[in-house]
């Protein structure tokens, strides 16, 4: 169904190619540097065809940003649905984000942040929400399969996993000219299974890492 404005059909289907190209463009150039001219001309299309959907840049923001949340979250419980063992489980869902957010070349947490902080305050809590059910589960299965320590405070690591991945992707804290994004995953990867495995989750994580390096 299409609604007519003056001289201008608003369309699901042009709105939703809009959200994917400027998704694009957002992680490969950055929310601040890409405009709404850049996104018509990618396009082609006028740039009046891009305000009779979205009225100003920050909506614009704000609808990519979600709409990327949403097919991430939708794609990371489908991992978790899986019950795979879950050190292979948090390796899947990194090369997932990676995969999605484009090694994330431009920072956008750190842009959204900057330039849009009521977008990111709401990311930020979604993600959140998202992140203590499959972090939580993780944990909990981990215990369970004897893989991750019995006496570990799993509110308090799902907690400090959330804010640790907040941390590895402040462009102040871990600048992208230094490391790369998968890099610093990686790292911090290892580190927070060193902490938390049992000598059984250790063996599991070893021939994990030396497989995917060989």
């Amino acid at each position: 169904m299409f609604l007519k404005f003056p001289n201008v059909f608003l369309s699901p289907q042009m709105r939703t190619q809009i959200i994917d190209k400027a998704t694009d463009l957002f992680l490969n150039l950055g929310f601040k540097s890409v405009t709404m001219d850049d996104i018509a001309h990618a396009m082609g299309i006028s740039k009046k065809t891009i305000y009779v959907h979205f009225k100003n840049k920050s909506e614009l923001v704000d609808a990519t940003t979600m709409n990327l949340f949403d097919v991430i979250s939708d794609a990371v419980f489908n991992i978790c649905d899986l019950q795979k063992n879950p050190i292979e489980e948090i390796y899947d869902i990194k090369r997932l984000v990676m995969d999605h957010l484009k090694n994330e070349k431009t920072s956008p947490q750190y842009q959204l942040q900057k330039y849009y902080p009521t977008t990111f305050e709401t990311l930020r809590q979604k993600e959140f929400d998202m992140m203590q059910t499959c972090v939580t589960d993780n944990l909990n299965r981990g215990v369970n399969l004897g893989m991750y320590r019995k006496d570990i405070d799993v509110d308090f690591i799902s907690r400090l996993y959330f804010s640790s991945l907040l941390a590895i992707r402040d462009n102040d804290l871990f600048p992208l000219k230094d490391s790369s994004l998968n890099s610093l995953l990686e790292h911090f990867y290892e580190y927070h299974l060193r902490g938390i495995c049992t000598e059984k989750g250790l063996d599991v994580l070893f021939q994990f890492i030396n497989k995917n390096q060989s």
